[in-house]
């Protein structure tokens, strides 16, 4: 029996079904973000470790207490609740006053901790978890056969999504709910705990990602790992559907679920992207998503890091440039060549990010596109074409510009999440093109990339040569860095961040400047990636990986946001954390995690803006 394309109809039902599940695992998941979203306004990050949490949580109590699935589907979820409570109270709640983009980054630390813990105490190896013996066996419909606990997945998932979505939307406990949240001052007024609901909703939405996590641990094997690669999708499913939207993250999780099984029928290697080629399109059409509400889109997190100040007198800066100068030519001949070509790699990297954070006022989540595809490109150019190092640099500069001039021109048109969201999407874009292409070697990545001979005459084999080199076009990017800030363009760009709306007024092409700064900082982005692959001889995944996006993040909050040491500081002391824990293996995840939180909620000015205050403090006092 054949469909009208020639596909077999079994081929293309057991897609259907597969697609079913997935979407039952989206739809799931996608309503505890959009449950927390809609309600508190936080883009929670952790959801997709909160649902490995509850896998695990099942996991434990199966071994240890002899509880098995059934009451796995009560406790887990009650457990991760519970934890959820206790977050809450103590962490979260403390980013409701501050730009949606700030929970989204505290969340992603506590991802890594989470992620990272679980690591730390049960490794990688996924760990089997059995299914009840009630669901065991299926039945042969003629042209399947249907396993009855992947059907008993996708009708549990889809009555808990309609339970849900009753309860929120058509009783009085969600209208409470609704309204402790969007005007918490009136309900207070009537005598109603706001603190407490607003806890309620944090712990409904987390429970649902570990009832998930639950479902999913008898079909998938229980591993840290589990949530990492399926929060992106989820997330996408959540912007498709419309941001807080909970019968649009229901619809759009089993639609995109389908839609996703089907693709594997039809064209197989465009079905790990084709969820955000549909989430691009979607925002581009309809930025609030399908049936989601307008938020507001604008951050504030770089106009917060103007408003601090981290100006030090021209003495002081003259001092600490002259330190640096010295300390960077001495540097190799005290530490690891390498290991410092690293860290000027990451900086250079970091100050593309900044340059548009900083002082663009946009948070992408999807640098590593550009950082890694220039890696593949210089890697590709050198090792199949022969080219000399320094064109080498060029085409990965070229690809870093020409992928963000693209990409660009998409998402530029967005702020706020909206365009943090769509830079994700197009870079996880790159990424499944990275693991399913052959020029890039998949998962072994691109490897033995030689370093070549600079102008023909100068060997970068000896590491104290490629440290220098490296040096030099770490400065002359740098330089670039701050010719751009200290021209009209870069005082416009500014401008345009400060008050974008009063720019438009005054004739300025806001849209125009905003894709010229996202285009010089991609570029910028793929000459560090470019440099990487010289260093260490690999273009791999991990250089395109979402990870890499959360890295650079890391590494400009670390430093200081709209600083121009920041990301060296910020790149620095996380090479130096990633070198000196990597024998502690998943503590690095720990730590960085930790060092997320701690940015987030104590000081967002990071390493150079508190030393700036420390200085101007101590100076300040003297002349006192």
């Amino acid at each position: 029996m054949f469909d009208l394309f020639g596909i077999p109809a079994n081929a293309l039902a057991g897609q259907l079904l597969l697609g079913l599940i997935n979407g039952a695992f989206y739809a799931t998941l996608s309503l505890g973000l959009a449950v927390i979203f809609g309600m508190l306004n936080i883009i929670n990050f952790a959801h997709g470790a909160q649902y490995a949490l509850g896998a695990f949580v099942a996991w434990i109590l199966a071994t240890y207490f002899g509880i098995g699935y059934w009451g796995a589907l009560i406790l887990a979820p009650l457990a991760v609740g519970i934890a959820a409570v206790v977050l809450e109270r103590t962490v979260i709640r403390r980013t409701y006053r501050m730009d949606h983009l700030y929970g989204l980054l505290l969340t992603f630390g506590l991802a890594l901790v989470i992620e990272g813990t679980l690591r730390q105490i049960w490794g990688v190896s996924g760990l089997p978890y059995a299914m009840p013996d009630a669901l065991r066996g299926g039945i042969r419909l003629g042209f399947m056969f249907l396993p009855w606990y992947r059907a008993w997945a996708v009708v549990f998932s889809l009555v808990i999504c309609l339970t849900v979505w009753l309860v929120l939307e058509k009783t009085r406990v969600g209208a409470v709910l609704r309204a402790a949240t969007e005007n918490p001052g009136m309900v207070k007024a009537f005598g109603i705990d706001v603190p407490l609901w607003i806890t309620i909703t944090y712990a409904l939405g987390t429970a649902l990602a570990a009832l998930a996590g639950v479902v999913a641990a008898p079909i998938y094997q229980v591993s840290p790992l589990m949530g990492s690669n399926l929060v992106v999708v989820v997330f996408a499913v959540v912007v498709i559907g419309g941001m807080g939207s909970i019968g649009g993250s229901i619809v759009s999780g089993f639609a995109l679920g389908v839609i996703e099984g089907l693709t594997k029928v039809v064209w197989p290697e465009a079905s790990n992207f084709v969820i955000f080629v549909i989430m691009a399109i979607v925002l581009l059409v309809r930025p609030a998503g399908l049936f989601g509400r307008k938020i507001q889109a604008q951050n504030t997190i770089a106009a917060e890091a103007t408003r601090r100040g981290f100006d030090v007198s021209p003495s002081a800066r003259t001092w600490f440039v002259a330190v640096v100068v010295v300390a960077a030519l001495v540097a190799p001949y005290l530490l690891y060549p390498t290991y410092l070509a690293k860290v000027l790699c990451f900086a250079l990297f970091a100050g593309a990010f900044n340059l548009l954070l900083g002082y663009v006022g946009l948070l992408s989540f999807g640098h590593a596109a550009y950082f890694g595809a220039a890696a593949y490109a210089t890697g590709w150019a050198m090792k199949n074409w022969g080219l000399s190092t320094e064109l080498g640099l060029l085409v990965g500069l070229l690809a870093g510009a020409g992928l963000g001039l693209v990409f660009g021109a998409i998402a530029i048109r967005r702020t706020g999440i909206y365009f943090s969201m769509i830079t994700l999407a197009l870079s996880q874009v790159v990424y499944f093109v990275a693991v399913q292409a052959s020029f890039t070697g998949g998962e072994d990545g691109l490897q033995s990339v030689p370093r070549g001979r600079l102008f023909g005459l100068i060997g970068l084999e000896e590491a104290h040569v490629l440290y220098y080199f490296v040096l030099a076009v770490f400065v002359l990017g740098y330089a670039a860095i701050l010719r751009i800030l200290r021209s009209p363009f870069g005082e416009t760009i500014r401008a345009v961040r400060d008050d974008e709306q009063r720019a438009l007024s005054l004739g300025i092409p806001v849209t125009r400047y905003k894709l010229a700064a996202f285009v010089m900082s991609a570029a910028l982005a793929g000459l560090a990636g470019s440099l990487k692959v010289l260093v260490f001889g690999v273009a791999s995944l991990t250089d395109v990986h979402w990870h890499a996006s959360g890295e650079v993040v890391l590494m400009t909050l670390l430093g200081g946001i709209g600083t121009l040491a920041g990301p060296i500081v910020g790149a620095a002391g996380f090479v130096s954390l990633q070198n000196y824990l990597a024998p502690l293996g998943s503590w690095v995840f720990i730590v960085q995690g930790v060092i997320f939180v701690v940015c987030v909620l104590s000081f967002r000015e990071g390493l150079v803006g508190l030393a700036a205050r420390g200085w101007n403090a101590l100076a300040n006092r003297g002349r006192g």
